[in-house]
């Protein structure tokens, strides 16, 4: 049996995308149909948190409009649950070190195209009030996701 607690955390970063309406961009995996999840992915070599942003927002909602309005000073982990351990990511990570970002989005609905890259990672897409996001999140990321709802619920008031 192997153990997975020595593998590394992949480095990654999660967008909490806010509409005009003070909503967040939700998506759900092609791969996981009801496994609804906000962008995130892998900071390549050499990118920082706001190259990777851009780069992965892009990639996966097909468009770089937004303004950044705040870094989370920690990053946040969770570990695979055990029936995905050694599968993801070709079994090099015990899971993710997530560098979360709060964007305002400053385009429109049109602009959002989630089959624009190659491979695309969402089938579905849609606006949730903040408050409603763990509702549709799988529950080995519902911590993480209640510690970014905290961190960034300054954005839903006026």
């Amino acid at each position: 049996m192997t153990d997975y607690s020595k593998l590394p955390y992949r480095k990654c970063v999660g967008i909490t995308l806010f509409n005009a309406e003070q909503q967040v961009f939700v998506g759900e995996r092609m791969d996981s149909p009801g496994a609804w999840q906000m962008p995130q992915g892998g900071i390549d070599a050499g990118e920082d948190i706001q190259t990777a942003f851009f780069r992965e927002m892009e990639e996966e909602i097909g468009t770089r409009q937004a303004d950044i309005l705040k870094i989370h000073d920690t990053p946040l982990r969770y570990d695979l649950p055990d029936h995905l351990m050694g599968k993801l990511w070709n079994g090099k990570y015990r899971g993710q070190e997530q560098y979360w970002v709060a964007a305002r989005f400053t385009g429109d609905d049109s602009d959002i195209d989630i089959y624009a890259h190659t491979f695309p990672e969402f089938g579905k897409w849609q606006w949730v009030g903040l408050d409603n996001v763990l509702d549709l999140i799988v529950p080995f990321k519902r911590n993480t996701y209640a510690e970014v709802i905290d961190a960034f619920k300054e954005f839903t008031q006026e």
